[in-house]
Formats: structure tokens, sequence, C-alpha cells
């Protein structure tokens, strides 16, 4: 998993009347770029399918008396299989620009590779780097790598349900005071899975909890809920509730952000 960043879903934007109406909404989305990303949500769970791929691709321009924001929102997620289905290779990228005539409100991108060896139906270790830049954050840049072990508690035809630990070693960067900071963090999760068959509705909670190893109250907590409404096989519609907290952040006791995005996702 990882930061905010990254995120992900071709979301419906309303017409822009007004240059303050689209300062608002520049506002707003801004909220969910933090340094963590939920890479639960974006797991394929196809068990038998040995390639799958997720892209989404927007493109906005409004011009209001002069006033014009452009945006560009880009997001590739792709997974492999070996033959024997036990080893997973997992690929998210995602660039993400706002600009206006005079400044641009978001400039970010995200990468992140990870290994899955399945050893047991219950037990797999995993792999993983990670590389993310925004340049309108506190922290403008993250680079990550980490390894730890999954477990698949629950596993039926409806419901699936995943704990996780990891041990993580990171660098963030503060372009404004060139301080980088080296940390050795925990990541731990517990994710759940259901479908309503009926209902043709998937909907996944995850909780991720990320304490430093020498001070658990420098820690971060990221919350989300995802709903999926297939459309055709290829387009679905997508709802997307994020909650993040952040115990310390460089100059700053707390950091915290809430959001929720409606949009489309296609998959082949």
């Amino acid at each position: 998993m990882d930061s905010f960043a990254a995120n992900t879903r071709i979301f419906i934007m309303p017409f822009i009347k007004r240059s303050f109406t689209s300062f608002l909404f520049i506002v707003l989305h801004i909220q969910i770029q933090a340094q963590l990303v939920n890479i639960e949500s974006k797991r394929m769970q196809v068990d038998s399918v040995r390639f799958a791929l997720k892209s989404d691709l927007l493109f906005n321009y409004s011009n209001n008396n002069g006033d014009y924001l452009f945006q560009i929102g880009s997001n590739v997620t792709t997974q492999v299989k070996s033959k024997d289905l036990k080893k997973i290779y997992f690929f998210i990228g995602n660039y993400n620009l706002i600009r206006s005539k005079d400044q641009d409100f978001q400039n970010s991108w995200f990468l992140h590779f990870r290994y899955n060896q399945k050893l047991s139906q219950l037990f797999r270790l995993e792999a993983f780097i990670q590389s993310q830049n925004n340049a309108l954050l506190t922290i403008t840049n993250r680079n990550l790598a980490g390894v730890g072990i999954r477990l698949k508690l629950i596993a039926t035809e409806n419901t699936k349900a995943y704990f996780g630990n990891a041990y993580m070693y990171e660098i963030e960067e503060i372009d404004a005071t060139q301080q980088q900071f080296y940390n050795h963090r925990n990541n731990t999760y517990l994710s759940l899975t259901h479908a309503w068959k009926k209902a043709n509705l998937d909907l996944t909670g995850t909780v991720y909890f990320q304490p430093l190893y020498k001070d658990i109250g420098n820690h971060r907590i990221l919350s989300q809920l995802k709903a999926e409404l297939p459309i055709t096989k290829i387009v679905s519609l997508s709802a997307l509730f994020n909650y993040f907290y952040n115990s310390f952040i460089p100059g700053a006791a707390k950091d915290y952000s809430s959001n929720l995005m409606v949009g489309f996702t296609f998959e082949i």
C-alpha cells in the first residue's frame, strides 16, 4: 500500500461556470493527495486469470472569460501471474495534473511494483518498491521498499478477508527546506470484500495502520470504502470514500482529510 497520491478513478466533473466554483472543486480534490495509497483497493481478485489490466483516463478543459482550468488524470493497474498461479507481479502507475493560468493546483505521479508468492491457501509472502512525487505537498517526494506477509483469512465465493503485516524502509524529502527523513516503519492492514451477486455489487473496506518502530505515536491511518457496480463487462460505476490521518508531519502536529469520489472504471 501507500499514499493517497495516487488512487485512480475517472470521476464525473460537472461543467464549471464560475472560476470560484472551479477553485472549490480543486481544493476538495487536493484534500485526498496525502502520502498513502490503498494498494488493497487496486488488487485484482481474479484467481484463474493470468493477465489483467485496468486503465483510467481523464481530460478536462474549461474556459470562463479567460480563466481556464486544464486537468489530466491517468491510471494503469496491471497484474501477471505465473503458469502455476502461485506468483503474482503487480504494477500501478498514475499521473495527475490540474493547471490554471497562474499555477498548478496538482502535479503528481505514483509508481508501485509488488511481488506476491503463494505458499499455501492461508500464507503468502510479499515484497514491494514504491516511488511517488507531489510538488504541492509538504513531503514532496517519497521512496520506499518493504517485505512482509499476507494471510487469506476468509475465502468463500462471495466474501474474502485478508490481513497483512510488513516492514518498510522509507526516504521522504521536503523540497522547500531540502530536508530528508529516513524511517523504519511498520505497515499493518485488514481488508474485507463482499459481493452481492443478485445486486451485482462489490464492496471493499480496508484499514491501514503505519507507525514508526521507534515512535508508535508517529503513525498514519488510512480507511477506505470502495463500491463497484458493473454496467457492462468492461465499464463499472465506482464510488470511493477515503479517510486519512497523519499524527505527524514536519511543522505540524497532525494532518487529516476525507473525500468522496464517484466515477467510472474500465477493465479488460
